[in-house]
């Protein structure tokens, strides 16, 4: 059963911007972190923005703090992450995930979330 959508994703040139966005279909979780992750071919899976629903606390990964924003439409319910100044290392497939376990460990371990959307392609080049 699907419970997170992502969209938004695409190609870009360099210092582009692109919006992603995800959905949680069921409005299922209300608690934890909402967090973005990448994953270019070949490498590990990167968390790269979270949410902390409980508290509105966000937290960004090393390389895009200052070029990404994250942000949470609590209506619909919708995640999304604005990116900036996107770089072709910023070129990846990009996760949204939820359903975070309770002292699973830091929000950018990617074992710590229970349930995970499709994917959708950034591609940043000139």
């Amino acid at each position: 059963q699907v419970k997170l959508v992502e969209s938004g994703g695409g190609s870009v040139q360099p210092g582009g911007s692109l919006r992603l966005s995800c959905t949680d279909v069921g409005n299922t979780y209300s608690t934890g972190f909402m967090t973005w992750f990448r994953q270019p071919p070949g490498k590990e899976r990167e968390g790269v923005a979270a949410f902390y629903m409980n508290t509105g606390t966000i937290y960004y990964g090393k390389s895009v703090e200052g070029r990404f924003t994250i942000s949470r439409d609590n209506a619909n319910p919708t995640v999304y992450l604005q990116m900036n100044d996107l770089k072709p290392e910023d070129s990846a497939m990009y996760y949204c995930a939820a359903g975070w376990r309770p002292y699973s460990g830091s929000w950018h371990s990617p074992s710590g979330y229970t349930s995970w959307g499709q994917g959708t392609q950034v591609i940043v080049s000139s």
